[in-house]
């Protein structure tokens, strides 16, 4: 399954910086508003340690880790959800994205222009929570409209139902709050806003970009950041785009972790932005191993195997009869798949088990 997370923030944050270091792409990084004028989309590899220790174990042809894409979508301004500044086609840009990663100022720099004159990291996120918040208002109140109509003249229980749904989010928008407050069940959500795609419906992530010196654990900006942050439950990822850009150009290994380390890091800001959207989607990965490939393959926290056999192909899912599965450290141990079969460490599954993360799985269907 692909994963996408957009990247927003406002004007000269870092954001396109921060998108350079992170993918392949090139987008262009200049010190004015818009910039990046059509969303830039890198693919970026999942670095995943157990699949070098699959690799050694089963000297495969290939080995295809699995991916996530950011899309770099250009600096929101106060204004963007009645069309300032480039806000219409980037807050269409941000309907397709999985989930929010947001971007904040945290570092001072004279040189760098602050579109709002200065720096206020609270101040920069209500910008753009309010922004994305009055664009949603705007879609729930086009769609309460239908639905007013429809529950007042055919006294329908199912658009009584939505109305009332629609009405929390409204309430909720109105009242400053994102909409993903709003206490529902999934099946609740997308029959009633669906086809809405909301904007603050969506999970985020906050980037604290700070300054060299203020690595590993951030500063007083990135404090209150994660204080605010804390507040509705969402996590604070702590990098500086400029340290990711030179670790970014790095090929050696080695060298990027002595790196890594003279700043007092354990891995670069990308791994823990990669790891903190893993959490936030509550997405796992499982592996399948032959000698033509070891390959990574992401799936949803709680599928059962035959939904983790579909995201290889739909027809394994469709003709699913059951997984052989073997766990990393026991395939570690024994070294083979024979050596773990004859350990008795080689489980048969049928349709009702729930795959684990790191789960290495061979699937057996009909088709």
């Amino acid at each position: 399954m692909g994963l996408q997370c957009g990247i927003v923030g406002l004007p000269n944050v870092g954001k396109s910086t921060l998108f350079n270091a992170i993918s392949s792409g090139k987008a262009e990084a200049a010190n004015y508003p818009f910039c990046t004028i059509d969303p830039n989309v890198g693919v970026v590899t999942v670095p995943d340690e157990r699949l070098d220790s699959l690799e050694k174990l089963v000297s495969p042809q290939k080995v295809v880790p699995t991916i996530i894409e950011f899309v770099d979508i250009a600096g929101l301004v106060k204004g963007a959800s009645q069309g300032q500044g480039l806000g219409n086609k980037f807050l269409a840009n941000i309907r397709e994205v999985d989930a929010i990663v947001h971007v904040i100022r945290c570092f001072e720099d004279e040189n760098i222009v602050h579109v709002e004159g200065r720096v206020n990291p609270i101040f920069d996120k209500e910008i753009i929570d309010t922004e994305l918040q009055l664009k949603d208002l705007e879609s729930v109140d086009k769609k309460l409209q239908r639905i007013e109509r429809a529950a007042r003249s055919s006294g329908d229980a199912k658009a009584k139902a939505e109305l009332e749904v629609l009405l929390q989010y409204k309430a909720a928008l109105e009242a400053g709050q994102n909409a993903r407050v709003v206490g529902l069940s999934p099946e609740e959500r997308e029959a009633a806003i669906g086809e809405l795609h909301l904007l603050t419906v969506k999970p985020v992530i906050y980037v604290a970009n700070v300054d060299e010196a203020s690595l590993p654990n951030g500063n007083q900006y990135s404090d209150k950041l994660k204080e605010v942050a804390a507040a509705e439950g969402a996590e604070v990822v702590i990098i500086s785009a400029a340290i990711e850009s030179q670790i970014a150009e790095m090929e050696d290994p080695e060298e990027r972790q002595m790196f890594l380390g003279e700043y007092g890091l354990e891995e670069s800001g990308l791994d823990k932005l990669i790891k903190a959207s893993y959490r936030l989607l509550n997405l796992i990965t499982y592996f399948t191993a032959g000698v033509k490939e070891v390959r990574a393959w992401t799936i949803q926290k709680g599928w059962k195997a035959p939904q983790a056999a579909g995201v290889i192909h739909s027809d394994f899912e469709k003709h699913f009869i059951r997984a052989q599965v073997i766990k990393l450290p026991d395939f570690e141990q024994y070294k083979t798949q024979a050596a773990v079969r004859e350990a008795g460490k080689l489980s048969v599954e049928g349709k009702e088990y729930v795959v684990q993360d790191g789960d290495i799985m061979e699937f057996l269907h009909s088709a």
